[in-house]
């Protein structure tokens, strides 16, 4: 079912925690994410994981991993306790041969 407002800004989708509550509104924008940002190169690929910690981010980080397997993927690099800053992330992204990054967070 698609949603209405689920184009991102330069910081990611940024809604209430009650709208990403939904029935399968993360999955249905985890999906667009995999099949805009991966395209036909989601098989093999390798993603980076993670999160700022706040609420909802682990059950985030598992819908993540779970589609990430169904789509193929073939590495994820995830975060200790689904949790990633920036500055990690930065340097994942330099030091190893990264496809793409998922970042879980809530604005409130």
């Amino acid at each position: 079912k698609p949603y209405e407002g689920q184009k991102p800004g330069t910081s990611g989708l940024r809604k209430r925690v009650p709208e990403f509550q939904q029935e399968n509104y993360t999955e249905n924008f985890i999906q667009s994410t995999l099949d805009a940002g991966l395209g036909d190169k989601k098989k093999g690929a390798t993603l980076v994981v993670g999160g700022d910690g706040r609420y909802l981010c682990p059950e985030t980080v598992n819908i993540i991993i779970q589609m990430a397997a169904a789509n193929g993927l073939r590495k994820l690099i995830v975060g200790q306790n689904g949790f990633l800053s920036t500055p990690a992330v930065s340097c994942l992204i330099r030091k190893r041969e990264i496809n793409g990054l998922c970042f879980a967070h809530s604005s409130f």
